[in-house]
């Protein structure tokens, strides 16, 4: 795909994997929608960007949000071509002590807002015979872990859904896939930090930010033919 001036819709990209995929689409000539919930973070970004770049503040789990990404994108641009679903939580605890209440923010945000998203797009994708989704896994997916059952069932959901909804597009001129980062330098390791917690992944090489972006872009850039239905990026020092 030939990416100068296409479209894509960005989502939690106010810091983190998204605001990186964000900068390196941008580098590359795609016109941005960006969306996250800190309005500062995305005009602060917007206006950092080389490129054409609009933003939406709000929250991925609400049902209208997708639709309002949508309508933005068209009245900004008079089209879309991709959609990146990179939005997430991370929520972890034992079965003692873990808050139910965030879990189930944790599934709205992680699994039922990338399934309206993509299912919103993909009927657009599908009239128009082109466009790419890439859905953001991670390597929790392949992994369990007593403290992380329900974010990695929750990825590993994914990962099945997205692959279901590739099949379903075949032969459309659509183009779906994951990216299962490994350990990554974000935002979520420092509010563990923050609250005193052990981060393990302290005690070994993380991946930063930018080198999921260059894995996405290396999705996208595939010639129309190609799609790269899964990417597992991992640190070298870690296994799965």
């Amino acid at each position: 795909m030939e990416l100068r001036d296409k479209v894509a819709i960005i989502t939690g990209a106010s810091s983190g994997i998204g605001e990186a995929i964000a900068r390196k689409l941008s580098a590359e000539g795609v016109r941005l929608v960006i969306t996250a919930r800190r309005e500062d973070r995305l005009k602060a970004l917007s206006a950092e960007l080389p490129g054409p770049c609009v933003y939406l503040p709000a929250a991925i789990e609400l049902p209208q949000t997708p639709q309002a990404l949508l309508d933005l994108a068209l009245s900004s641009y008079g089209r879309v071509d991709i959609l990146v679903n990179n939005a997430g939580m991370f929520v972890a605890g034992s079965l003692d002590t873990i808050d139910l209440d965030a879990l189930a923010q944790m599934t709205r945000v992680n699994f039922d807002a990338v399934v309206r998203a993509s299912y919103l797009f993909a009927r657009g994708f599908k009239q128009q015979k082109a466009g790419a989704i890439v859905n953001v896994s991670s390597i929790g997916a392949y992994l369990s872990s007593s403290s992380v059952g329900v974010y990695s069932g929750l990825k590993h959901a994914l990962e099945i859904f997205t692959s279901a909804l590739r099949v379903e597009l075949k032969g459309s001129g659509v183009r779906v896939g994951t990216i299962a980062p490994g350990t990554t330098d974000t935002e979520i390791f420092d509010h563990m930090r923050a609250r005193g917690e052990t981060v393990r992944a302290d005690q070994t090489p993380q991946l930063d930010p930018a080198d999921i972006a260059a894995a996405v872009h290396f999705m996208l850039a595939q010639p129309e033919r190609a799609n790269v239905a899964r990417l597992l990026l991992v640190s070298s020092a870690e296994s799965v």
